[in-house]
C-alpha cells in the first residue's frame, strides 16, 4: 500500500515555503513567484518545487540562480518547521505546464472565434 506521507510532507513544504518567501527571503533577485506544486520523493530526501514567475513569462537567469541559493538557505528552516529528521533537498524547477496550458486555451479560443465568424458569414 502506498504511503501518503510524501503527499502530506509536500503540502507542508508548500505552506512553509509560501510563508518563508513572504517573511524571510530578502534576496532582491528573488522576484515574486507562484509555487504551483511540490513533489516529495518517497524517501523524503528530495522535494521538487515547481514554480512560475508572477506575471507569467520565463524566469530570468538571476531568478533561477537566486532560487538555487535560497534553496540551500531554506532547507534547515523547512525541515524544522515540518518536523522531519533529515532536511529534504529543495530543488526549484520552472513549471512549463502552465505556459502550455495557456497556449492551448488560446488556440481553442481562436478556433472558437474562427468558427463563429464562419457561421455568421453569408
Amino acid at each position: 500500500m502506498p504511503s501518503h506521507r510524501p503527499v502530506r510532507i509536500a503540502e507542508q513544504i508548500h505552506r512553509e515555503l509560501s510563508s518563508l518567501f513572504l517573511t524571510d527571503v530578502k534576496d532582491p533577485r528573488v522576484t515574486p513567484i507562484s509555487i504551483t506544486s511540490v513533489d516529495v520523493k518517497r524517501d523524503l530526501r528530495r522535494a521538487e518545487i515547481l514554480y512560475t514567475p508572477l506575471g507569467g513569462g520565463e524566469p530570468s537567469d538571476a531568478l533561477v540562480e537566486a532560487l538555487n541559493d535560497v534553496a540551500r538557505q531554506l532547507r534547515g528552516p523547512v525541515a524544522r518547521a515540518i518536523g522531519v529528521r533529515f532536511a529534504p533537498e529543495l530543488v526549484f524547477r520552472y513549471d512549463k505546464h502552465l505556459d502550455a496550458a495557456v497556449r492551448v486555451t488560446s488556440l481553442i479560443d481562436k478556433i472558437g472565434r474562427a468558427r463563429k465568424t464562419d457561421e455568421e458569414a453569408p
